[in-house]
């Protein structure tokens, strides 16, 4: 299958998005034109639109906003670091990611490699040497193109992909992937990512079906069943967690020779489905978890699996809790639920049970939650309510400011109800899945849903 036959494409178009809604009922131009006074209104998601009105994106509200689609659906993603440098934020830019297609037919299903180059920034503003380099290319007659490119390299795969994610060992970069036939498998991706660096070995490597020749380095089939909850530890290179909906967790520890020793016994606690799995970013041997039971978990691996369980928070949400993020800097995770609630944690009080700050924003299931890289107070969710909401925790209600809003009955009265440490509402995308801070390109953030992929970047971060 090559780059056609899935419609693989990355656009500029503007989606229906933002918090900008505006009606025009002037039918004629001019009466547009010198109606001063219409401006657009701030939308809040789940507002009713009249009839004579309409989302219309704000684009002065991003930095860059750019959307890219795929044939099939793919609801997860990870992003791949690159040897291109770290706080990078010269236009254009290029990342690297894998994801994991859904497909409607479970034997057509592949993880995709993919690059995505010549992102740009939405304003016309340029630098001084790219404004010289187009006003050269104006004078010999010729514009310069600034369209954002996707090239992809495949590889087969059986059956949909619930979760992928990476890591780097050895200068080898892995993609480990939740099959939903009750399979994780581990793939080593360099040969695709030194494809969709180069034309020719991308055409090579379509030309030869090396997409339906790629075998996976291991495979473990010891889950009861299919999963979620995957993730690499960042302290330990090749360390690897997987939880099922079952209720079971397997920690993966790799050998030297290229393969990983799997704990064939589950870690004992969780009575439902365990969701999501994160390891501690500063300890070798700790990892968190969250389930279907509503409790999140922190284990020690270095005990025995029934005995490895230190914390429990039980009811640490009134329903399931699909995802949770830990923080890399400070001794906090985010938790997020199907009832729609973020809840943050500080690990030096989770005896106590109770968060240290709970947000209520999000009207349906969060399904994706992530902490900011390098900012330890700025996290992002997103949810089925098709929104993706940035936070800054360490913004303070203004008090006077709020009371004043709450003595005039207008539109603001709403917005004076926000929380305030809520930044930034992105919309656009249909049930969003998942979302990643990219972690060399300051503020950009990708995210994937049933309808496509977005990279952007706001003014908020």
């Amino acid at each position: 299958m090559d780059n056609e036959e899935m419609d693989m494409e990355v656009t500029d178009e503007v989606i229906d998005e933002d918090m900008d809604s505006s009606g025009d009922s002037s039918d004629e131009e001019g009466d547009r034109k010198d109606s001063k006074d219409e401006t657009g209104q701030v939308y809040l998601p789940g507002k009713p639109l009249d009839a004579d009105e309409e989302l219309v994106c704000d684009e002065s509200a991003y930095v860059m906003l750019h959307q890219a689609r795929t044939g099939a659906p793919c609801l997860s993603f990870d992003i791949v670091r690159d040897q291109l440098g770290d706080n990078r934020e010269t236009f254009p830019l290029s990342c690297y990611m894998v994801a994991g297609t859904q497909a409607a037919k479970a034997h057509v299903n592949n993880i995709i490699v993919m690059k995505m180059s010549n992102l740009h920034r939405n304003s016309e503003e340029n630098d001084d040497d790219e404004s010289e380099e187009e006003s050269d290319d104006e004078e010999n007659g010729s514009s310069k193109q600034k369209q954002p490119q996707m090239d992809c390299a495949l590889i087969k795969h059986a059956g949909c992909i619930n979760r992928i994610r990476t890591t780097n060992v050895a200068n080898n970069v892995l993609a480990a992937a939740w099959s939903e036939l009750g399979r994780v498998n581990i793939w080593s991706i360099s040969e695709q990512l030194l494809a969709v660096d180069d034309k020719e070995l991308l055409s090579s490597y379509q030309k030869e079906g090396k997409a339906n020749k790629a075998k996976s380095l291991f495979t473990f089939s010891g889950h009861q069943q299919e999963g979620f909850a995957l993730d690499w530890s960042l302290v330990a290179p090749g360390l690897l967690a997987t939880g099922d909906c079952r209720r079971d967790i397997h920690v993966w520890q790799p050998h030297e020779s290229g393969t990983w020793n799997v704990d064939q016994r589950p870690l004992i606690g969780h009575t439902d489905s365990v969701e999501d799995l994160q390891w501690s970013p500063n300890e070798q041997s700790v990892l968190a978890s969250c389930s279907v039971d509503k409790s999140i978990r922190i284990w020690d691996i270095r005990a025995a699996p029934g005995k490895a369980c230190m914390l429990t928070c039980e009811n640490a949400h009134s329903n399931d809790i699909n995802v949770i993020s830990w923080n890399r800097s400070e001794p906090f995770i985010a938790s997020g639920g199907d009832d729609g609630v973020l809840n943050i944690w500080d690990l030096r009080q989770f005896a106590s049970r109770t968060p240290i700050a709970t947000f209520k924003h999000h009207t349906k299931p969060i399904t994706t939650v992530e902490w900011h890289p390098t900012d330890s107070t700025v996290l992002a969710t997103g949810g089925a309510d098709d929104q993706i909401a940035l936070w800054d925790l360490a913004v303070e209600k203004d008090t006077e400011a709020a009371a004043g809003v709450s003595n005039g009955a207008t539109e603001e009265d709403d917005l004076g109800n926000l929380p305030p440490q809520l930044l930034f509402i992105h919309q656009g995308q249909t049930d969003i899945k998942e979302l990643h801070w990219h972690p060399q390109l300051p503020g950009v953030i990708l995210s994937t849903a049933h309808s496509g992929f977005n990279v952007f970047k706001t003014i908020s971060v």
